[in-house]
């Protein structure tokens, strides 16, 4: 799993595995990030995600403290040659919402600015805004890629249908397009991508990078009883696995893991990156250690009878 794989259309490659910054700002540190940005790319790394949004969620944060904190590394590290940095406009931030034209030209010039760079890899609208024309909103896109402020656009949180229209509108009108899609996608959450998404992924040469690879947490298998997730910070989203299709997994989990001598997590970070239309899986990590876990993945492979029988465990 070690070579690099092409995200769609987008003319950028990343290696399978890609670090999400989420974390950057919340439940790691400036301190703690720095070192987990180090250990990815000494490690093989090459692409991180973020979004201008990130953490506003957390009390006495405002957003964009994930852009700052990889922009300090990537400057004080002298690694921006180094990496590929993708981030996110759309969601709410600071009483601001959607992909209006003016919103997107405001948005991008602040994630430059804390992101210490001149051009943004890869950027995507954050979710769809079905009030904002699809055409104001890929114009708006279009306007940065030909400034050479972004060299390539993705969506987030889109639909077939609403994917299918904005890369027609793109086509039609001469327009930089949609080459990679985010959505939600591991072992226990499959319903959103697989079927009519996952084939126009197919059909249209769309990289897929899916969120949420390690569901919260619970695919690593330290999640097991409701014991488990009481006072941890994503408790109340892990839970809901936590059911018979839920336990079925890990168990799968499991047996695989030990057959391949590897960590639950990396096994299930091999099984999505084998998927159809599957670039690569974003996963965070709150320590070198995690990190290291992860890195793992890169370099696992898993026979066709394991991941069969992932796939079935995963089936409702």
């Amino acid at each position: 799993m070690t070579n690099e794989r092409a995200l769609g259309d987008s003319g950028l490659t990343t290696p399978p595995l890609i670090l999400g910054g989420n974390v950057f700002g919340w439940t790691a540190d400036r301190e703690t990030s720095f070192a987990i940005l180090d250990a990815f790319v000494a490690g093989g790394g090459r692409m991180i995600d973020t979004a201008d949004v990130y953490s506003a969620w957390v009390p006495g944060n405002q957003g964009g403290e994930s852009e700052t904190i990889i922009g300090e590394w990537l400057a004080a590290r002298g690694r921006r040659d180094d990496v590929l940095v993708a981030t996110k406009v759309g969601m709410d931030l600071g009483g601001t919402t959607g992909l209006a034209p003016g919103r997107i030209a405001t948005a991008v010039e602040a994630s430059l600015k804390r992101l210490q760079t001149d051009v943004i890899d890869l950027y995507f609208a954050h979710r769809d805004d079905t009030e904002t024309p699809l055409e104001d909103t890929l114009e708006a896109f279009d306007r940065l890629v030909k400034a050479g402020k972004v060299r390539a656009i993705g969506a987030s949180n889109y639909n077939a249908e609403r994917l299918e229209q904005a890369l027609e509108i793109s086509t039609t009108n001469g327009l930089a397009r949609y080459t990679v899609l985010q959505p939600l996608y591991n072992l226990v959450e499959r319903d959103k991508f697989e079927g009519a998404l996952q084939d126009l992924c197919l059909a249209r040469n769309i990289g897929v990078v899916p969120y949420y690879a390690l569901a919260s947490g619970f695919l690593t298998g330290k999640y097991r009883s409701t014991a488990d997730v009481a006072g941890k910070a994503r408790g109340s989203v892990v839970e809901k696995y936590l059911n018979e299709r839920g336990l079925r997994v890990l168990a799968a989990l499991d047996e695989v893991a030990r057959e391949a001598g590897a960590a639950p997590a990396q096994v299930a970070l091999t099984w999505l990156a084998a998927q159809p239309a599957v670039t690569a899986p974003i996963a965070s990590a709150t320590s070198v250690a995690q990190v290291e876990d992860l890195l793992g993945a890169m370099r696992l492979e898993l026979t066709l009878d394991q991941i069969a029988r992932l796939d079935a465990a995963g089936k409702d």
